[in-house]
């Protein structure tokens, strides 16, 4: 077995953070890698250094390699300046490097060793793996290298021996490996998880995975948690039917096998030659026998094609006597079991009988009785969302365009053009410009656009770009680009290059002219799939730029109470198909379907890595439809149920919450409870420290603040995204229905809704009532209701005006004794959907019914007519509060461009003589006489308004010249 080596090139470092006292810093790196330490050169006294160094660490166990830490530490060299300081850091995970043949230059921001650190920066670098014998001939030239230039570096640079680890058993956790310099001060992160591991190894060849093992991290470390400890523990009969021996070997009919229990009568598949080796799992709550009957049928064909069944045998079995099995026990070994028959003697049946729950490795694939069998679309699956990147394209410029309609090139006078790229169904034009033979107007059109599409892997196969003639309504050519081939970066500090395409006008015009674009894939942004408010991931799309997950998140889902109906089964009663879909992160989870049940039994736990506590958890309860065809065997739809969003954030790490959620489902008729829904949610978070600093970190990666996107691109380009995460999982197996998708989600807040706008106004209503009832108290003081309070005040204006140096500390003190009294009263369940917050007990029909009108409109004109006059009253009164808001920023600008002479003329007035006054008179001894003008007693007040505002109040506006 060949040597692995991991390939570490330290680049260079942009924008360093000047370190040694005379504003700039002389830089060093140092790597270290399982135990290894390398060291690069110093470059003295500069703040962009560029080393260009190679550093080779040895990979001992290439298993679990994608598990590693790579750091990355810069220093300032203390011999340059006064002390050896620290200058930032990088830390990647194994499962981010590249692979041979594959590596490219990448930057990465500079982190902080604490909170207090000041760091800034980047440093970019190459890192990636190969086999000793594929540089074996670089390593000899490298070695002769060495042992010239050993001599002449100084002693002071630390070197180490390359020696493996030794066992993590033979080692304390906190101490270093016995081969690590003494810089090494917590080595312990990649070597606890590979003794974890090694503890508890994963059977399969992990090399050949291309799934992330940091991705996994939560499903290889041993929690001490059982899989199923958040739900009830459900017992399954299981019996599984492996083949059967005939005593007769000369007959080939197929045979198939038969299992009674009660009312519950199944068959296996017919086989002839072949083992059935299935698996049917009972829901012991629902069997209505204590005896499991296995019989062994042959099927003959007679003259006239007709199939007789003839018995082989039946073997009988006590449910009381059944052995039970609990995970991690052994699977339960098949054994023969002799047919009792009385026409056929001697036939076995090879069958395993047993008692388990849900937790069952042969639960998932086996026949269960509660989901309706081998149904593909009442099965409990996990679905991914495709990885989606945001391609951009700037539109430069086109060369020696073929404008003329016939054969020979003929330019017109004057010609309007534009661009117009597609990628797949999206659609996006450049704005047109004009191009013509005059001096004037330049023959080759420039445009400098950039265009963004939202890109899916994998992605399609071409970018189309068009350019089009107006003036002619014709196409002067087109050019395609691969895909898979374009570019991808990271980041803003490297431009991607541009590139000229010849465009082709058709067969007759192989040759229209060219065009000058540059094109990249943006793996510095996070493209947003879902609604801002209710987002759930916010990495970036690079690989890259993975970062460690920050805790585990584990659901329990349990049952559902109360279900109302929402179908009818055999045109006589009600009934319910109920599944559950949980969404976080590109992970979706559906739980199985429970057929004809109003109180449903899941029982089914999932879990999520956690990359940010600021997101939130989407559960959706759904009827299933699509398992049944109509009469020209297209499926149904799924019908909604309710909806439960649980943010992470407000929940406690390392503690359980199970509760009970209200299913409400809004309809055209008005808001309906459909049920209630249990749930088990932990939070688990193994770093205090890590999980308060990523409450100081942006939300966002970093492009979307250094080259942000327009608000209403961004708007478009989110849409764009969810109907295409929307297509590729209805063309899953099974698929998951369009209708379900958009309503996790929410792809629908942008269309007008009456009861949204009411909901959101009073939602500002109650922000500002705050501040209202703040008001209102200073009022009731400073008109005396209650002269105790006011009296007490006025102590107070007095010590805050002798003692100035007491406001801030007492404030914050206060702020502390009110936010910190008030942690008892905190709710203690998460919140969930609000229907009062929603305002769906306060709209009318007609309002219900426009919300649930699609795009364009359906309804009668007569309705349109009505609601469009509505809405426009509804505008006219946001029209004149927009009004009356503009009204007094003007008023205030009049008062300094003089539009009222005499206004303006009294306000320098004042401004002279208040000036003068505050030369003479102390401040604070104006904040107190202030402070007692705006407390006097009611009997030195006047009832009509003060001079000041009847002052602003006839400052002129601009309302009366608007037509």
């Amino acid at each position: 077995m060949a040597t692995r080596k991991l390939i570490v090139e330290v680049c260079n470092a942009k924008n360093l953070m000047p370190k040694d006292g005379q504003g700039t810093a002389s830089a060093y790196a140092i790597v270290d890698f399982d135990g290894q330490r390398r060291r690069t050169k110093t470059k003295f006294r500069d703040l962009n250094p560029a080393w260009d160094e190679r550093l080779e660490f040895l990979v001992q166990d290439t298993e679990s390699m994608a598990t590693e830490i790579l750091e990355i530490n810069l220093y300032n060299d203390k011999k340059a300046g006064k002390r050896s300081t620290f200058l930032g850091k990088v830390k990647l995970a194994g499962s981010t490097f590249a692979k041979a043949g594959s590596k490219s230059l990448v930057y990465f921001p500079l982190e902080k060793r604490s909170v207090f650190s000041q760091i800034k920066g980047t440093a970019s670098g190459c890192i990636g793996g190969e086999a000793a014998g594929d540089s074996e001939a670089r390593g000899e030239k490298k070695e002769e290298k060495a042992e010239e230039k050993k001599e002449e570096k100084p002693n002071e640079e630390v070197k180490t021996e390359e020696k493996p680890n030794p066992p993590p058993e033979d080692k304390p956790q906190e101490a270093p490996p016995a081969a690590a310099p003494a810089e090494i001060v917590n080595p312990s992160l990649a070597h606890d998880e590979k003794s974890q591991q090694r503890e508890k190894p994963v059977t399969g060849k992990q090399a050949d995975l291309s799934v992330s093992e940091l991705e996994l991290r939560s499903l290889s470390s041993d929690r001490g948690r059982s899989t199923y400890d958040l739900v009830d523990r459900m017992p399954f009969l299981y019996v599984r039917v492996v083949k059967a021996k005939r005593a007769s070997k000369d007959s080939t009919f197929p045979i198939h096998a038969k299992l009674v229990i009660g009312t519950h009568i199944i068959r296996t598949k017919s086989q002839s030659d072949k083992d059935w080796d299935q698996v049917f799992a009972f829901d012991k709550e629902g069997l209505n026998s204590t005896s499991l009957e296995v019989s062994v049928w042959s099927e003959e064909k007679k003259e006239n094609d007709e199939c007789v069944e003839n018995c082989l045998g039946t073997v009988s079995f006590d449910l009381q006597e059944v052995p039970k099995r609990v995970p991690p026990d052994s699977p339960l070994a098949p054994q023969w079991y002799s047919l009792e028959s009385e026409k056929s003697p001697g036939n076995d049946v090879m069958l395993a009988v047993w008692i388990g729950t849900q937790a069952d490795e042969a639960f998932q694939e086996a026949w269960q009785s509660d989901s309706g069998g081998l149904i593909p679309e009442t099965r409990a699956k996990v679905y991914l969302s495709p990885k989606l990147w945001y391609l951009r394209l700037t539109v430069i410029q086109t060369q020696d365009l073929q404008l003329a309609s016939g054969t020979e090139p003929k330019v017109r006078s004057c010609s309007e053009l534009y661009v117009r790229a597609q990628l797949g169904p999206q659609l996006f034009k450049t704005s047109r410009t004009t191009v013509g033979s005059s001096s004037s107007i330049s023959a080759n059109p420039t445009w400098n656009e950039d265009l963004v599409f939202v890109a899916a892997e994998p992605f399609e196969p071409f970018l189309v770009i068009t350019v089009e003639d107006v003036s002619s309504g014709q196409s002067v050519g087109h050019a395609k680009i691969h895909v898979p081939t374009i570019e991808r970066r990271t980041d803003d500090l490297a431009e991607p290059k541009s590139r000229w395409f010849n465009l082709t006008g058709g067969e007759t015009k192989p040759y229209a002219g060219r065009i000058h674009v540059s094109v990249c894939l943006e793996g510095g942004y996070h493209v947003l799939d879902e609604a801002a408010h209710v987002t759930s991931d916010v990495r970036a799309a690079a690989k890259q730029l993975a970062k460690a997950p920050i805790g585990l998140l584990e659901v329990g889902i349990r049952s559902a109470t109360n279900l109302l109906p929402v179908k009818t089964k055999d045109g006589a009663r009600g009934t319910i198909d109920a599944y559950v879909v949980a969404k976080y992160g590109p992970k979706w989870v559906r739980t199985r379907t429970i057929l004809d049940r109003f109180n449903p039994r899941w029982n089914e736990q999932y879990t999520w890595d956690v990359y940010d506590p600021c997101t939130v958890l989407t559960i959706g309860v759904f009827d299933n439809g699509r398992y049944k065809k109509d009469e020209e065997g297209k499926p149904g739809k799924d019908i909604r149920i309710g909806k439960v969003r649980i943010r992470l954030s407000t929940l406690d790490t390392n503690r359980v919450y199970l509760n009970s959620y209200c299913l409400t489902v809004l309809l055209p008729g008005g808001a309906k409870k459909m049920g209630e829904i249990e749930i088990t949610v932990r939070f688990s978070c193994s770093s205090w420290l890590t999980l308060i600093q990523s409450y100081g970190s942006p939300i966002l990666p970093r492009m979307h603040y250094v080259r942000p996107l327009g608000p209403a691109q961004q708007d478009i380009l989110r849409h764009t995204a969810m109907r295409i995460v929307t297509a590729r999982l209805a063309r899953s197996e099974p698929p998951l229905g369009q209708e379900v998708v958009q309503f996790m989600l929410d792809s629908d807040t942008h269309v007008w809704s009456v009861r949204r706008s009411k909901a959101n106004w009073f939602r500002v209503v109650g922000c500002l009532s705050r501040a209202a009832t703040l008001a209102r108290w200073l009022d009731e003081i400073r008109t005396w209701a209650h002269p105790p309070t006011t009296v007490l005040l006025h102590v107070l204006l007095v010590a805050v005006v002798l003692c100035p140096h007491l406001i801030l500390p007492t404030l914050f003190m206060y702020a502390f004794l009110i936010v910190a009294l008030r942690f008892r009263y905190r709710l203690r369940v998460p919140h969930n959907m609000d229907p009062r917050l929603s305002y769906v007990d306060a709209v009318g029909p007609d309002e219900l019914d426009e919300e649930f009108d699609g795009l364009p409109s359906t309804r009668p004109a007569d309705t349109v007519r009505i609601r469009y006059d509505r809405l426009r009253a509804l505008a006219g009164r946001a029209q004149t509060l927009l009004g009356d808001v503009a009204a007094q920023g003007e008023r205030l600008e009049a008062l300094f461009n003089w539009r009222d002479p005499r206004a303006t003329g009294i306000f320098v007035v004042f401004c002279l003589f208040a000036s003068l006054l505050f030369y003479a008179v102390p401040f604070k001894v104006f904040v107190l006489v202030a402070g007692f003008y705006y407390l006097r007693h009611p009997r030195f007040r006047d009832d009509m308004p003060s001079v000041p505002v009847n002052f602003f109040r006839r400052l002129p506006s601009l309302s009366d010249q608007i037509l």
